[in-house]
C-alpha cells in the first residue's frame, strides 16, 4: 500500500512538473505569437492575415501540450457564406482546439478582459475579434450590433454561449445574446460540442495532461423558422443537439 502511494505521488509530481513546463513554453510562444500579430498588422491590416496567425499559433499550443484534435462533420462548415458557431465551453484548450481546427474564415466574440492583457489584446483587436462584457447590457447589445456588421462582411462568428467554462463538463444555460445576433443577421447556427477538453485541463487545475480532443460539428440550423418570439424554443435546439452529440461520443469512447 506505501508503495501504491508512493508512485502516485511521484506521477502526480511528474505531472505537475510537465504541466509547469508546457505552462511555461506556452506562454512564451504566446508573446511571441502576439508579437508577430501586432509587428504583421502595422504591414498588412488584412484581418485574414493575422487570423492565420491565431490559427498557427493555437496549433502550436497543441502540439507543446501532446493533445490531438479529431474533428467529425467538417462537411457541415458553410464555405460560400457565413454562420454563427456555437460551441460548449469545458476548458480554454476549446479555444485552441476550435482555432485550430474548424475550417474557415471566423471571428470571435469574447470576454473584453481578454482584449485588455498587452500586445496579447492587441492582437486579438488586429484580428477583427469582438470583446463582449456581458455584465453590461448596453455593452453587449453594441458588441452584438459590431458582429453584425462582420457577418454583413460575408464573415463567420465562433462563440461560447454559456459565457463560461463548465467545472465538470456537463453544458449549462445558453444565454440569448448570441442568438439575438443571429436571428437579427439571418444567418444559419452551426452547433459545435467539444468532447475531451476538460479532461486535458480542467477549469481549477494547473495539470495539463496530454490527451484527445474531439469536436462534432453539426448541421447548420435555419434561423428564419424561428420567429423572434419562439427564441427560447431555437436555444433549446443548439443545447439539445450539443448535449446529444456529447452524451454519444463519451459513450463511444468507453
Amino acid at each position: 500500500m506505501q508503495y501504491q502511494n508512493t508512485s502516485a505521488e511521484e506521477d502526480s509530481g511528474k505531472l505537475m512538473v510537465r504541466s509547469l513546463g508546457v505552462l511555461t513554453i506556452g506562454v512564451m510562444a504566446t508573446a511571441i505569437y502576439s508579437l508577430y500579430a501586432v509587428l504583421s498588422a502595422c504591414f498588412s491590416p488584412r484581418e485574414e492575415r493575422i487570423h492565420q496567425i491565431a490559427r498557427n499559433w493555437a496549433r502550436t499550443l497543441l502540439r507543446i501540450a501532446g493533445v490531438r484534435v479529431q474533428v467529425i462533420g467538417q462537411e457541415n462548415v458553410l464555405m460560400d457564406g457565413p454562420q454563427i458557431f456555437m460551441s460548449n465551453h469545458q476548458s480554454d484548450f476549446d479555444i485552441f482546439a476550435v482555432l485550430g481546427h474548424i475550417p474557415g474564415e471566423f471571428r470571435w466574440i469574447a470576454k473584453e478582459e481578454l482584449f485588455r492583457v498587452p500586445v496579447f489584446g492587441h492582437a486579438m483587436k488586429a484580428a477583427g475579434y469582438i470583446p463582449i462584457d456581458r455584465k453590461n447590457h448596453a455593452k453587449a447589445m453594441e458588441s452584438i450590433a459590431k458582429a453584425v456588421e462582420k457577418i454583413k462582411e460575408n464573415r463567420s462568428v465562433m462563440s461560447f454561449p454559456e459565457g463560461t467554462r463548465s467545472v465538470d463538463g456537463t453544458i449549462g444555460p445558453f444565454k440569448p445574446g448570441m442568438f439575438l445576433l443571429a436571428m437579427q443577421a439571418g444567418v444559419p447556427i452551426v452547433p459545435v460540442t467539444i468532447i475531451g477538453a476538460n479532461r486535458v485541463w480542467p477549469k481549477r487545475s494547473l495539470n495539463i495532461k496530454p490527451g484527445k480532443i474531439v469536436i462534432v460539428i453539426d448541421k447548420p440550423i435555419d434561423v428564419s423558422n424561428y420567429p423572434l418570439e419562439k427564441r427560447n424554443a431555437l436555444i433549446e435546439e443548439v443545447r439539445h443537439i450539443i448535449i446529444q452529440n456529447q452524451v454519444k461520443y463519451i459513450r463511444e469512447e468507453r
